[in-house]
């Protein structure tokens, strides 16, 4: 292959331009015309891909930015909610406990009352069948006492003492019509 490059048979004396590939042959001035060309052009493209490689990293950089904030300030939203009902759930207990003690109070107070009315009638209820004991035994008493009465009196009575007993209540009463005129 070197010689065929060489031979001044393949290359015409005012011949065409080329390009030499092989890097033995070429010269310098090639060489540096070539990478001149490569960094004139390749610069702009090279400053094209990184420009966009790094618009594309700071969008994404920004989108991730922006994400954080959403989340950051969905996360103190949900902790105030979090706050708020734990608030209002430490406010529920509190007002059911306050519930219950009313409510218990309000049931001791019944059922002292209600035991006060039951006392109450207990009492009246015994207050009356005592004063209706006692009313039965004064009837009996009275009764006996009457018949007692009667029967020593019909036993000691004879006519004369009846008699007696007969004129000294009429003078009784003519004395008492006396001073009464």
């Amino acid at each position: 292959m070197i010689s065929l490059v060489i031979s001044s048979g393949y290359w015409p004396l005012a011949g065409n331009f080329g390009l030499n590939t092989n890097l033995l042959e070429t010269n310098l001035i090639n060489l540096s015309v070539v990478l001149s060309l490569l960094v004139y052009f390749g610069k702009g493209v090279l400053n094209n891909l990184l420009s966009n490689r790094k618009q594309n990293i700071l969008s994404t950089i920004n989108d991730a930015e922006e994400r954080y904030k959403e989340a950051t300030d969905k996360l103190e939203q949900a902790r105030t909610r979090l706050q708020r009902a734990k608030v209002k759930a430490d406010e529920i207990r509190v007002n059911g406990l306050s519930q219950i003690e009313k409510e218990k109070q309000e049931l001791i107070y019944a059922a002292d009352e209600d035991s006060k009315r039951l006392e109450d009638s207990k009492n009246a209820t015994i207050r009356f069948e005592e004063q209706r004991a006692i009313e039965q035994v004064r009837q009996q008493v009275s009764r006996l006492a009457l018949e007692r009465t009667l029967e020593t009196l019909n036993n000691r009575l004879n006519n004369e003492l009846h008699s007696r007993m007969i004129d000294y209540h009429i003078g009784l009463l003519r004395a008492m019509e006396s001073t009464n005129d």
